[in-house]
């Protein structure tokens, strides 16, 4: 079955909300590289807080696109990994990831632009 994103009830847009997420794109891009713990994830991610990062990583599991393994260590070990799912999405996020960074300085262009004409438009 497929989703229809512009159907107002349809649950891909739920999807589409879930990895169009800033946090999202870069917990799956860092798990890219191999499984990771907990610490290791937000190491990578700077900004990211660590109650940021455990919602992030709980809707990525629930979404079938992150695994979470855990040891039965003492103390316990938890690791992150991506699941054939998640793998399946990190070329798109690479090349969201490559188009956000090779088009900043557009964006930034762009934004200075809108904002000189809103404040000429104000006085």
């Amino acid at each position: 079955m497929r989703g229809d994103l512009y159907a107002a009830d349809c649950p891909s847009r739920q999807v589409l909300d879930r990895i169009g997420d800033r946090w999202s794109v870069l917990v799956v891009s860092t798990l890219a590289g191999g499984t990771l713990r907990h610490s290791g994830i937000a190491a990578r991610i700077h900004g990211i807080t660590p109650k940021m990062l455990t919602q992030t990583l709980r809707g990525l599991e629930r979404d079938g696109l992150v695994h979470r393994t855990v040891y039965a260590e003492v103390p316990p070990r938890v690791e992150y990994g991506l699941t054939d799912l998640g793998h399946d999405l990190v070329g798109l996020m690479r090349r969201l990831e490559e188009w956000a960074e090779t088009h900043i300085a557009d964006v930034e262009s762009a934004r200075s632009t809108y904002d000189a004409r809103e404040t000429a438009s104000r006085k």
